[in-house]
């Protein structure tokens, strides 16, 4: 699967709009906020229990880590405007309206590459960021998305024979 548009994770653009760990909550904060809305639409429209399970816990996790981030800007950063993030949209994201599939198909198909674009920029922070806070919240992400992603994986070919 390649990466959905908008989904863009250019890390090159960090030096020149301020500190690393700053350009990283903003956009960690968007990205998860795009994950949540997803969440939020598989709550109303999902059909198989373990998608409405899945995406509870998505919600849980990621508001959790928003306000820690939200805090974290806070006291790190209290006189630096918000930063334009790294270079991608993440508030767009939205799960396809392929009628020709089942909603629990295309959230799936939607979620795996926006968690593995999270993956990513946790990846990178594990290598760039100043504060240890970050490079944990970045450890923790990774360890939550990769068993996502292989949980949804797996019910891709259950469900979809995909």
């Amino acid at each position: 699967m390649g990466n959905m548009p908008g989904m863009e994770h250019d890390m090159s653009k960090m030096d020149e709009a301020g500190p690393y760990d700053a350009l990283f909550i903003d956009s960690m904060i968007m990205h998860h906020q795009g994950a949540i809305d997803m969440a939020n639409q598989a709550l109303e429209e999902a059909t198989k229990p373990e998608i409405k399970a899945l995406a509870e816990a998505i919600i849980k996790a990621q508001e959790a880590e928003i306000a820690q981030m939200q805090e974290w800007r806070k006291n790190w950063y209290p006189d630096l405007a918000p930063t334009a993030g790294m270079g991608m949209d993440m508030g767009t994201m939205e799960v396809s309206s392929d009628s020709s599939k089942l909603f629990d198909q295309r959230f799936i198909e939607a979620m795996i590459p926006h968690h593995e674009g999270a993956i990513a920029m946790a990846k990178d922070a594990q290598q760039k960021a100043e504060h240890q806070e970050i490079k944990t919240l970045s450890e923790a992400i990774i360890t939550a998305q990769e068993a996502e992603i292989a949980q949804m994986q797996q019910w891709l070919k259950d469900w979809f024979g995909q």
